[in-house]
């Protein structure tokens, strides 16, 4: 199997992600924080160990401020349903994850809240700006942007939108679900209020795991609530953090493969894994620009304006048909159709259509893209 599905979930997970789990299961299988014995105490160091490799990663203040969660779309909930009080209003991109849109629309059917979608303009970054900022009322109280879009790669310019939310009093939340593992993230440099990321894609932990980073000091209302361990006679959840958003028992397993996976792209080198899946990007994009039939969406994608992510359909074919041949007759795992983002899709004009998605990992090799290019070349010539 050559998989490309990685904006999805990458696949394989480095050997020692997958030793870690094994261990954990085997040594962690205790919970952190609800006893004084041995085995609670030894679990406890574990967790603490990977929240502080998660802080140095990136750059958040204190180990406090790292939330683990289920994924991406419990942090982004999290954030969204724990900040929003009714009358507010929010400003996402046109380029906007599911994990973003539904909860916003939740909320607004419910009668509480108010968004509007500023249009992004791939490469006119001053133009994407200027449609935040007119995009911004008297309501707004939160600002909610992708770092770079999960179908079509491309790159938002989110410090100038965070500079431009605090310049206005908003809060900023920014969805790192592509980016974290990718592109620098770093809270201490660019002040974001709220991180939320998938650590089972680029960050190459298992699934089941995410993070929300927090960069204020606000109380979020807790998304869940019950057992902590600590402040049990409290009826409320507790003031302080972890503690007020991590309720129940936390995924042991997970976070500590996480961390493993977190060590594994500081070994390799953030940058270096960066400029290899865009350089297999590159040269997709190159030879399928000389391939007929072949619909491209984006100019040629460079690491600057771009994530390493490129879809494309072909004259005439459904993409879901593309997609279901490469896997039959080519062992090829790619993700075809809306990809939970059909605002990128509608901005693209491609909601009908939708659209095959190809994403590399570290693991990803040039023969690996070769071979694609020959299964869709054959596609094209068997229809």
């Amino acid at each position: 199997m050559i998989y490309l599905d990685n904006a999805a979930t990458t696949s394989p997970k480095p050997d020692t992600v997958v030793r870690e789990v094994d261990r954990a299961l085997r040594l962690y299988s205790a919970n952190p924080g609800r006893g004084g014995h041995t085995p609670s105490v030894t679990t406890a160091k574990a967790v603490y160990n990977v929240r502080k490799s998660v802080k140095d990663f990136f750059h958040v203040k204190s180990e406090e401020d790292v939330i683990f969660t289920s994924g991406c779309t419990q942090a982004l909930n999290i954030v969204i349903k724990g900040t929003l009080k009714r009358g507010d209003h929010v400003v996402i991109s046109s380029m906007e994850h599911n994990a973003v849109l539904r909860p916003l629309h939740q909320l607004k059917e419910q009668g509480k809240i108010n968004y509007t979608i500023a249009d992004v303009v791939a490469g006119d970054n001053d133009a994407t700006v200027n449609a935040f900022r007119n995009a911004i009322n008297e309501h707004t109280r939160m600002i909610i942007c992708t770092h770079a879009s999960n179908v079509f790669g491309v790159r938002l310019p989110v410090e100038r939108i965070c500079a431009l939310a605090h310049n206005y009093g908003i809060l900023f939340c920014l969805d790192a679900a592509q980016s974290a593992g990718i592109f620098d993230v770093n809270l201490s440099d660019n002040g974001y209020d709220y991180v939320c990321c998938a650590g089972h894609k680029s960050l190459y932990g298992p699934m089941g795991t995410g993070l929300l980073l927090l960069g204020n000091d606000i109380r979020l209302e807790p998304l869940t609530a019950g057992g902590t361990g600590s402040d049990s006679a409290n009826p409320l959840m507790p003031e302080y953090y972890p503690d007020r958003l991590e309720s129940g028992t936390l995924n042991i397993p997970g976070i500590c493969g996480l961390g493993t996976g977190i060590r594994f792209v500081n070994t390799r080198g953030r940058e270096n894994i960066a400029r290899h899946e865009m350089r297999l990007v590159q040269h997709l994009y190159r030879e399928l620009s000389r391939t007929d039939k072949v619909m491209l969406y984006t100019p040629a994608p460079e690491i600057d304006e771009y994530a390493p992510v490129l879809s494309f359909n072909i004259e005439g074919s459904d993409s879901e048909a593309v997609s279901a041949f490469l896997n039959r007759r080519y062992g090829i795992a790619v993700r075809a159709g809306l990809h939970c983002a059909p605002l990128a899709h509608k901005a693209f004009g491609t909601l009908e259509s939708g659209a095959v998605r190809i994403a590399p990992s570290a693991f990803s090799t040039e023969r690996d893209i070769e071979i694609l290019l020959k299964a869709v070349k054959n596609f094209i010539h068997t229809t």
